[in-house]
């Protein structure tokens, strides 16, 4: 069993709940987690957990958003780095596509999209951080173009497009789809933005 922090009133702290949930989804996949699972896996009690998410829905939603809240920062750091726009992008498509067909974070995103048509709060949710991954492509793509590194573009289109060719490949990576890997997603990720962005072969 996993040791979980706790707080100084001797209560789980959420993060460290978020944190085991997305281990447990990593490890055994999304139907396996169950709140009685996860609570054996902390330590704690079922209803401790939904006494701060209230359902395994808005669970789910809060460890996205966790998870999601780590990727932002690290693009904030990519494109503060002093690298060539080309060398940004190649990292910023590392950053989107999932590691695997394990990867937690990937497998969340598939199950909410499912449920965001019939769930206006989690539809809100899902395009606030969508909208964040798209605010800071289109400005690297930008910084790209006023450093001459890329072609003039709508910068907010192009973004988009190759936002949506990731999340093609992203889902073809986590559903195990035969000849599909990270390695072979980030290849073909990189082909598409070359032609997206007009860069040489």
């Amino acid at each position: 069993m996993a040791r979980a922090a706790r707080r100084r009133d001797g209560h789980l702290a959420q993060e460290r709940m978020l944190e085991e949930a997305m281990a447990a989804i990593a490890e055994n996949g999304l139907a396996a987690l169950t709140m009685s699972a996860l609570a054996e896996r902390l330590g704690t009690s079922g209803g401790h957990i939904l006494y701060y998410f209230g359902s395994k829905d808005l669970l789910l939603l809060e460890a996205l958003r966790w998870s999601e809240a780590a990727l932002a920062e690290e693009r904030t750091a990519l494109l503060a780095r002093r690298l060539t726009a080309e060398r940004k992008l190649d990292l910023f498509l590392q950053l989107y596509l999932p590691r695997g067909p394990r990867d937690a974070r990937w497998m969340l995103w598939i199950e909410l999209w499912a449920r965001t048509p019939s769930n206006e709060a989690l539809h809100r949710a899902q395009e606030e951080m969508d909208q964040g991954w798209q605010d800071d492509l289109a400005a690297l793509l930008a910084k790209g173009v006023e450093r001459g590194r890329f072609a003039p573009m709508d910068t907010a289109a192009r973004a988009d497009e190759l936002l949506a060719l990731l999340d093609g490949l992203s889902t073809r990576v986590v559903l195990g789809q035969r000849g599909t890997d990270h390695d072979r997603a980030l290849v073909s990720a990189r082909s598409a933005a070359r032609r997206l962005i007009g860069l040489p072969e």
